[in-house]
């Protein structure tokens, strides 16, 4: 009825927004198997459990892949780790493109009782926004975004967390990888050259693999890296292909912002140390596999789920953080990190969480052979991507504090950009 009631809203309107206002469904304790939508072809702790008297929810998940694709489980992991252990009941839909196939997934979802709809990919916030607009006394959640603070929609909301840190912690690993590689004769400190695989040359990743390569930089000052991008978010011949051609040019350590298994297979295939993202690849990788950082959104579902469960407002933009459990480390391969790696860890964690490292500390990196001591970024996104924001402040760039998704958009010294059509 939802979907139908959409295609004519300009006749219709007003019953479109009645139909949205309706009652979730009941069954709480019963989560239904994941349902599919037609193929194709990711700072508040989390609020107490809600009370006996709460409201029902019912919430609805939308990803852009399925569980093939390492950053699509990972929301799927902490979806149902979430619902489950609140008893909501909740209805994953796989296969969602960024296009209007999203809007109507998400009226769907509201037709089928959710009053809680969320979307993990950049490219699915404007068909987000769209169904917020028609339905607002649903809560639209949206991983990745950049428009919730200016679009002023109540029932709109952006998450992300601060996965810089982690990707800075991860690096800590790689540096003392390529120390251990130096200090055996295997590569000269000038040798200790890293490469990265991304997706797009978006700010995201942007501030994933300098925060990655700053980590791994202060532990091993010589350390260069290349970055090649693919164009896509996931696409593993690309990602296979890209990592291939890194360890060709010379890369002896490889890292990636993309979603398949591409990277780390090249990595074990050529013996070629990797550190993975979204989720350990220790299974594939056995003997080139370091560690893993990710975000866990377990803790952002609950939070949500609690906030409308107890009539609560969700946070117009909300940052998750080491502090919240949305930033982890997950399996240190103790057989091929180097030795004292878990020790190191753990200092470093220390120092983030108390505030003692930045990870953009403006002494840590120069831009032209300067350090920087003011940037404009784009917060406040336009089409023109026009920078707006001044984000160094106290001797360091402070990234996801004006709005929750990255904005860091340099590019220091050290890293050289292999392609930049994507």
């Amino acid at each position: 009825m939802k979907k139908i009631l959409a295609l004519i809203l300009a006749l219709a309107m007003i019953f479109a927004l009645a139909a949205c206002g309706q009652a979730a469904a009941p069954a709480a304790n019963e989560a239904p198997a994941a349902e599919e939508a037609a193929p194709a072809a990711e700072e508040a702790a989390p609020a107490a459990e809600p009370a006996a008297e709460a409201k029902t929810v019912k919430v609805g998940f939308m990803f852009l892949h399925d569980e093939q694709s390492t950053y699509d489980k990972n929301f799927m992991d902490a979806a149902k780790e979430a619902c489950e252990k609140l008893g909501v009941e909740y209805v994953l839909k796989t296969g969602v493109p960024e296009g209007q196939e999203c809007y109507e997934t998400a009226l769907d979802l509201v037709d089928e009782g959710c009053n809680i709809v969320f979307a993990d990919s950049f490219g699915h916030e404007d068909y987000m926004i769209q169904a917020a607009k028609e339905c607002p006394d649903v809560e639209f959640c949206h991983a990745t975004g950049t428009k919730a603070h200016t679009e002023g929609l109540a029932n709109f909301h952006n998450a992300f967390a601060s996965i810089y840190e982690g990707r800075f912690l991860a690096g800590v690993a790689a540096g003392l990888k390529l120390n251990e590689m130096i200090e055996s004769g295997k590569i000269t400190a000038e040798e200790a050259v890293m490469g990265y695989v991304g997706a797009y040359t978006y700010a995201e990743v942007i501030s994933g693999y300098t925060s990655f390569f700053l980590g791994a930089k202060s532990v091993c000052p010589s350390v260069t890296m290349k970055v090649t991008f693919t164009g896509s978010w996931y696409d593993m011949p690309l990602e296979q292909e890209g990592a291939q051609k890194l360890i060709d040019s010379g890369c002896v350590l490889i890292s990636q912002h993309a979603d398949s298994m591409g990277a780390p297979n090249v990595c074990q295939a050529n013996g070629v140390p990797n550190v993975s993202y979204n989720g350990s690849t220790k299974e594939a990788g056995p003997d080139t596999y370091i560690v893993s950082s990710r975000i866990n959104w377990a803790p952002y579902f609950e939070y949500i789920i609690n906030c409308v469960a107890n009539g609560e407002a969700i946070a117009t933009d909300w940052t998750g953080t080491i502090e919240t459990g949305s930033v982890e480390l997950l399996e240190l391969n103790e057989a091929v990190a180097a030795e004292g790696t878990a020790a190191k860890l753990e200092e470093v964690k220390a120092g983030l969480a108390d505030g003692s490292i930045h990870v953009f500390a403006t002494d840590a990196y120069t831009v032209g052979g300067a350090n920087e001591t003011s940037h404009l970024a784009d917060v406040d996104t336009d089409p023109a991507y026009t920078p707006d924001t001044e984000v160094i402040a106290d001797g360091y760039f402070h990234e996801s504090e004006f709005r929750s998704a990255p904005y860091f958009d340099i590019q220091i010294d050290g890293i050289e950009l292999l392609d930049t059509a994507f």
